[in-house]
């Protein structure tokens, strides 16, 4: 089949969240399996052109009119790497080369609604331009949510996508893309074809997401759990009755894990490398990264990593409360991420009083990858967690997860001391069932046999995309109704 990926956001490339990981890793599964893929992704000015070998394509500027003048795109491109995939950047002076942050914090809301607009028309009409006819066009995120709409109106009657079906993936429904319908006037959309309950129209006001759920051929989300908690009130942060409406189009996939990127055995970034028969190496990367940290080295006490955006739904606003206590645990704990100000300071508060805690308020693969490694748990206190990957690279390297049972967390993460046990849950979210889960994380460290079988069921559990890409393609040849173009 030809499949067709449009992203926000594409590892190695361009990487926030998950979203990266999962348009950067699923489609190599996919190309082994005998499909051709396309990616196509804004050309961020943080993107390294050079570094990835990202070249223009001639003869591809592309003028589009909106309502305020015509807009211009060059496309560029290289290859995913380790694959033929060819990966698609769209060049625009105005809504994305000026920015080093693949979403820039201090901008209007209106501009990054029409950034996303202008990106995602436009990948649309390079489709068209670069004659790559997709039998599924797969969308990501409310960020691309505009494609099922244009193609379901302004594209209903072309021949060209006679034969495309629409898949829009939901990796976060708490992001929805809402802003006020004047926008449909700069999208070219008609205000009439769109705007009602079984369209855009979300309590008077206009949302993306909303309409790729209802356009859309088929809606996947990222892990079964959290396909069954966003249809509830509580989970679906007002798009309950949408996603329930439509629940005959919905499926639930588990994201999974590249392997040749996050291994303990290959990675370029950590110390010393490691397998489930070379632990005692582990030791090593917990050195190297408490050195980083300017912690010291205790091989009795257990060293706790968070790796995260600071954002509300990551739970940290467990951690107030608990401050003085966290201090206090027989415990080292130290936390890589940047997000929202107020949990930057917290955590900077935490490094600067403490003797057992150290945080850096950054981003950064490398030192990520190397707290994978080189810590003894990893803690994700989620308020809502759509699939998750970061307990899943944890369990890869032997980095037991500590995290509230909701969503992916709760699909991948068996508690001990469960014979077959790879992490340790707790259910309730407060500060308290927080610090319970985290002390008894911590007195079962002490008996190293238990927690060597707790390390080698965690590296023994396959999260590859092997299974799900497999569920993703059966999904595709359903919704297509035939057998699509296989590649020979």
């Amino acid at each position: 089949m030809k499949i067709m990926f449009v992203s926000a956001e594409v590892a190695p490339f361009s990487k926030v969240g998950g979203l990266a990981d999962v348009v950067g890793s699923l489609p190599k599964v996919l190309e082994k399996m005998g499909h051709e893929i396309a990616i196509f992704t804004p050309l961020h000015g943080c993107i390294d052109q050079q570094k990835y070998n990202i070249q223009e394509v001639p003869n591809s500027k592309l003028t589009i009119d909106y309502s305020y003048g015509q807009y211009y795109f060059n496309l560029k491109m290289t290859k995913l790497p380790d694959t033929n995939i060819n990966v698609f950047f769209l060049d625009n002076s105005k809504y994305f080369a000026p920015f080093h942050e693949v979403y820039p914090r201090y901008i209007d809301t209106r501009y990054e609604h029409e950034r996303f607009i202008a990106f995602s028309h436009a990948s649309i009409e390079y489709a068209r331009l670069l004659n790559f006819k997709p039998d599924v066009i797969h969308s990501n995120d409310w960020h691309t949510a505009m494609i099922p709409v244009y193609m379901k109106v302004n594209y209903k009657d072309d021949p060209f996508f006679k034969d495309t079906k629409n898949f829009f993936s939901i990796h976060n429904i708490a992001y929805q893309g809402q802003w006020f319908d004047d926008l449909l006037y700069f999208a070219q959309i008609d205000h009439k074809d769109v705007w009602n309950c079984w369209g855009l129209e979300h309590f008077g006001m206009l949302n993306w997401m909303k309409g790729a759920i209802n356009y859309s051929d088929k809606i996947i989300v990222v892990s079964p759990n959290y396909a069954k908690e966003i249809m509830t009130y509580e989970g679906g942060h007002g798009l309950d009755w949408t996603l329930n409406h439509n629940s005959h189009k919905l499926l639930g996939i588990l994201n999974g894990v590249d392997y040749s990127v996050y291994n303990p055995q290959t990675d370029k970034f950590i110390a010393k490398n490691y397998d489930e028969n070379h632990l005692q190496f582990k030791e090593d990367n917990k050195k190297a990264v408490l050195e980083k940290f300017g912690l010291p080295y205790e091989k009795d006490k257990p060293l706790i990593a968070i790796v995260s955006r600071l954002v509300e739904q990551k739970g940290f606003d467990l951690f107030g409360p608990v401050c003085e206590e966290l201090k206090a645990l027989d415990a080292q704990f130290i936390i890589l991420g940047n997000g929202a100000r107020h949990y930057e300071d917290m955590f900077s508060y935490l490094s600067s009083t403490s003797s057992n805690i150290r945080a850096k308020i950054e981003f950064s693969v490398q030192l990520g990858n190397l707290m994978y490694a080189g810590a003894d748990m990893f803690l994700m206190p989620s308020a809502f967690e759509p699939c998750g990957l970061s307990q899943l690279i944890a369990l890869k390297y032997g980095t037991i997860p500590i995290v509230r049972a909701t969503g992916g967390l709760d699909d991948t993460i068996t508690g001990y001391p469960l014979e077959n046990g790879n992490g340790f849950k707790f259910w309730n979210y407060s500060p308290y069932s927080m610090m319970d889960c985290i002390r008894y994380a911590i007195d079962i460290f002490k008996d190293k046999k238990d927690w060597a079988q707790l390390m080698q069921n965690a590296m023994k559990a396959d999260f590859s995309w092997n299974q799900s890409a497999q569920k993703y393609v059966d999904a595709y040849k359903e919704a297509c109704g035939k057998s699509g173009h296989i590649v020979n």
